[in-house]
């Protein structure tokens, strides 16, 4: 079907816009229909709502039927996200009643359903071409919820520990046993105050914030271990020897490099101080592993410094970085990266852009007009705006290699 003009009146009872002329879903893509419990609205991010969903792929043969409107099966479904909440359309949580393989991707129970970007496409897929440990996937989705069409989604893979997500052991809730207490973490520095935190004083006017999500309910003695070990690795990599090698016995120098690189490219300001996750398996000689990835932005601009020192975003202070990029062993371990990426694996990025985001044209049409947005920002402006941002980006970072200038030593 295709996308209507429409102008939108508010719904009284929820304050939501409701489009004065119905538009429904394009039928070129995937639809996803949930109804929840006696049609109540979802209103909560901690609270899940019963319901029953069924998802037809429109014809697309490469992906089978789950459920009917006639046999529909169970899931959960709550909110999710910070600001993202705040905006008239919004975000979702989903749990399945059982592991499942939903549009190709691997079975499991939780997904999200967030707001569609290009900059979740390039982010996303850049975090494979980088060889990042491990980088959620995402299929577009059409979404009817309680009968009422709400856009265009990207079906995504949430970070968890899981064998088919971010596959290391898993540390038990309430853990004593000292051995054990070290491995199978997996952590986010976050701007936000929630539950779940530790924070700690990174410098003299800020401090580190980092939420547990694995696992989630400590012992006191996991809480004292992850309080000393981020006041460790916080100290090491504020040591003002720039040649010490104290921060590399805790943190995987090489996945921070891919990291750094990753963000760079994207120009995303939020890389070190929001949606920053840590991991730590149970292995010899474990370390941090920087990643995975998630809720990336590329801004349409000359680039012309390191995002991080550019603080156009927010006011927040970057955490880490501006530190770890003065060590020489880093700075080597980006250039190494560096030269496995760039320039043949970054290539692939704009086939695929052009390869998932033009065929949602005629989806983000009937998106824009259901939540009344600028219907100017069709699919082939966002994939070029997107494609041209990334040229400017990779070209000017491979100008610009972070090096470290080594002391004179001539007497």
């Amino acid at each position: 079907m295709t996308a209507l003009s429409v102008s939108c009146s508010e719904d009284a009872d929820t304050g939501a816009k409701e489009p004065s002329v119905p538009v429904t879903f394009s039928g070129t893509i995937p639809v996803i229909h949930i109804n929840t419990d006696g049609h109540q609205p979802v209103t909560s991010k901690t609270e899940y709502l019963d319901a029953v969903y069924w998802l037809d792929p429109m014809g697309d043969g490469a992906f089978d039927a789950i459920g009917s409107e006639l046999e529909p099966l169970p899931l959960q479904i709550r909110g999710r996200g910070h600001s993202s909440w705040k905006g008239e359309k919004k975000p979702y949580k989903i749990k399945f009643a059982k592991k499942t393989s939903i549009l190709g991707m691997p079975k499991n129970k939780h997904f999200a359903l967030l707001k569609p970007s290009e900059n979740t496409v390039a982010g996303l897929h850049l975090g494979k071409l980088m060889n990042m440990s491990w980088t959620p996937d995402f299929r577009p989705v059409e979404v009817v919820l309680n009968g009422d069409y709400i856009g265009l989604y990207f079906l995504t893979e949430t970070i968890r520990i899981d064998e088919n997500r971010v596959n290391i052991y898993e540390q038990q809730d309430k853990e004593t046993d000292p051995a054990l207490i070290p491995y199978g973490w997996l952590v986010e520095v976050d701007n936000y105050r929630d539950e779940s935190q530790i924070s700690i004083p990174e410098g003299n006017k800020w401090n580190l914030t980092i939420r547990y999500h694995s696992p989630e309910d400590l012992s006191d003695g996991q809480l004292q271990w992850l309080t000393y070990e981020f006041k460790t690795i916080n100290a090491a990599i504020y040591s003002t020897d720039k040649t010490s090698t104290e921060w590399e016995k805790h943190i995987d120098v090489e996945s921070m490099a891919r990291y750094f690189i990753l963000q760079e490219v994207m120009d995303n300001p939020d890389g070190f101080h929001g949606s920053f996750y840590l991991h730590k398996d149970k292995v010899e000689d474990a370390k941090w592993v920087a990643g995975p990835v998630w809720d990336l932005v590329c801004y349409n601009r000359a680039k012309t410094d390191y995002t991080f020192r550019m603080k156009v975003h927010y006011g927040f202070i970057p955490h880490w970085i501006g530190e770890i990029i003065q060590y020489p062993h880093f700075c080597d371990a980006v250039g190494d990266v560096w030269k496995e990426v760039y320039p043949g694996k970054l290539k692939e990025i704009y086939d695929f852009i052009d390869d998932t985001v033009l065929p949602l044209e005629s989806a983000w049409r009937n998106d824009c007009a259901r939540w009344d947005e600028d219907p100017s920002q069709t699919a082939p402006v966002r994939a070029e705006r997107l494609k041209n941002a990334l040229r400017r980006n990779i070209e000017w970072f491979d100008s610009h290699l972070p090096q470290v200038k080594k002391a004179s030593t001539a007497g």
